[in-house]
This record gives C-alpha cells, structure tokens and sequence, in this order.
C-alpha cells in the first residue's frame, strides 16, 4: 500500500493538514517540524501523487517547467507543445532555464516547489541521477523530456534515429562515416552514439573510434570537429552530426578546405529543425516528434498531478532524406 499523508501524520502525531503544509515549505511551519515531518516521509518512502490536492486552499494550476537552453532552437516546438496541452486545461507555465548547469537545475526545482507548482517537466536534465535516486523527494510530480530511463519521462527513440542514419549513409556505399557527438554524459549523444556503434556492426562497418569526435551541440562545435576528421590519413567520406545545428556547423568546415557537399563528403543531421529544409543543401536529418513530446509530457504531468499511473513514452523519429546526402566517391582517402 502506498504511504499516504495520513500515515505520516499518524507516525508523527500530528494532524494531516500540518504534515501537508510541512510537505509543501509553508511558511507557518517552523523549520524544525519542517525538517522532521519531510526526512519522515523520506524514509517512510512517500511519493505524492499530486500537489494540487493536497495543498491548503485552491490550486496554483501552474505548471513548472525547467529548460536545459532557451536558446536552443530545438525547444521552440517543444514549447508550443507543452503550451496548447497546458492551455487545453486551463494551465499556465512558469517558464526558467539552467543552461546545463546542474546545481542551478536544482535550484530552480527548489524554487517551483517553494512556489507552489502542481507540477514540474524538465527538459533536458543535467542531473537526472538526483531524480532517480531513493534519497531525494521533491514532493510533486515531475516529468522529464528526453530522459528514457526514469520512470516518468516523454523521449524520442535517439538510438534508432542513429540506425537510420547510418543505414542510409551505408546504402550510398559509405565506409568512413564519423560522428560528431556531444558527450556520452548528455543522454541523447550516450543513445544516439549507441544507435551509431550498432548500425555499423550491422551493415559490417568497422568501428573506428577516430571518427568519433566531440562536440559542444551548437555550430561551433561541429567546426572545430572537422579539422580532426581531416587530419586522418583515412578521413571520412560521411558525417552524421549530434543535431542540426552542429551539422551546419560541419558543413561551414567543409566550405572552408574547398569540400562539397555531398560531392565530396555528405553530412546529416538530427532534429529536422525548420532551418533544415531551407539551408543549402537542404539538410538530411532525422525529424523528432518533437511538438508531440511536447503535449505528451504535460499530459502525463496532468495524469500525475490528478493521481494516475504513468509509465515512459518513447516516440519513434522519421529519417528525412535532402540533398546533404550522396553516394561515396571514390579516391578520397587523400583529402
């Protein structure tokens, strides 16, 4: 049977409504009691199923939503579906970014729990550990993006989306083919490079560990990568970049020693940002679901917030073929 907020009030002697505020940081409460009521449900192991209900008065029918980079053009559809599931139910969202920095994700958490949120999504996490493990409870639903192995999260299929990269860049006779990564810290590179090993092993592709090359996500980084690909004796004749930004970046590269694209080297990307289709060349990449993630996330927030089950989505990605692609030409190990 789950522990319930009457079962600490129980075990703490004290009545229900005190164990609720003491759970939600009222200020009325001292921090004694606080401290003694929250380290209880700890080790009870409570997990509330909603903040809503049980908060003293009406709901704050707001919803957290903690961003990895505003920045990041990636999270623009995502936000327009995290905005019309919420509006749907007459939810608002209170909008912070931690740009990756995982003490200020944290922080931020902190800070929606002490104002009341019904709940939290967090995009992009750089400390997913924190949520996972039994010794912390944030005392609200929260709900990850991306985040495939917590158990309630909204993810697109980042490994298969790298098999089918792969898989496309090998039908074009493609043997040297490099990735532009962005860290196995970052779920999505650890899943996508996985994706990548495997498709090679499938199509009888070597892997080399030299054509793997670090990244920072953005267009810098797909520059910088490039010069270490071109400096092997056997450079590659494909590039399959982390994401789209990083894939323009590469392409930038290439321009710079002379290189064409696909003629000399084909590039793909991942995301199917709308910048995809109109850069020159039109990007081949792999398209997210990434506004449905979006409405699927707060949906499953909502479950949560409302005291449902909720298990991991994981949406499957489309592989988009432009002209960024081509087939190999041979003779180009010397580059």
């Amino acid at each position: 049977m789950p522990v319930s907020i009457k079962d600490i009030a129980k075990e703490a002697g004290v009545s229900p409504s005190t164990v609720s505020r003491a759970l939600h940081d009222h200020p009325r409460i001292s921090s004694e009691t606080k401290a003694y009521i929250q380290n209880l449900a700890k080790s009870m192991g409570y997990v509330p199923s909603t903040v809503a209900r049980n908060l003293v008065g009406k709901r704050t029918a707001a919803i957290g939503v903690a961003m990895a980079d505003l920045t990041d053009p990636y999270y623009d559809r995502l936000m327009s579906g995290f905005e019309d599931a919420a509006a749907t139910h007459g939810y608002q969202l209170v909008l912070s970014s931690f740009y990756r920095n995982p003490e200020r994700e944290l922080a931020i958490i902190h800070d929606f729990h002490k104002r009341r949120m019904d709940g939290i999504i967090v995009t992009g996490s750089s400390a997913i550990r924190t949520y996972q493990s039994s010794e912390h409870n944030f005392f609200m639903p929260i709900v990850l993006v991306n985040s495939p192995h917590y158990p309630f999260s909204v993810s697109t299929n980042g490994y298969l989306g790298a098999k089918q990269v792969v898989k496309h860049l090998t039908t074009l006779g493609h043997r040297r083919i490099a990735y532009v990564t962005w860290g196995t810290e970052h779920v999505d590179g650890a899943n996508r490079l996985s994706g990548y090993q495997s498709a090679l092993a499938e199509h009888n592709v070597s892997f080399d560990k030299a054509l793997v090359v670090s990244g920072d996500g953005g267009i810098t980084g797909g520059i910088k990568a490039v010069p270490n690909l071109f400096e092997l004796s056997q450079p590659p004749t494909a590039i399959f970049a982390f994401n789209d930004m990083t894939a323009i970046g590469v392409i930038n590269a290439l321009r710079q020693r002379n290189l064409e694209v696909p003629g000399h080297v084909s590039v793909a990307g991942y995301d199917d940002l709308e910048m995809a289709s109109f850069y020159y060349p039109p990007l081949t990449t792999v398209r997210q679901p990434t506004y449905q993630v979006g409405k699927r996330a707060v949906n499953m927030l909502l479950r949560l917030i409302h005291g449902h089950s909720a298990e991991p989505e994981i949406l499957e990605p489309e592989l988009v073929v432009r002209d960024s692609t081509g087939p190999v030409r041979l003779g180009l190990s010397s580059i």
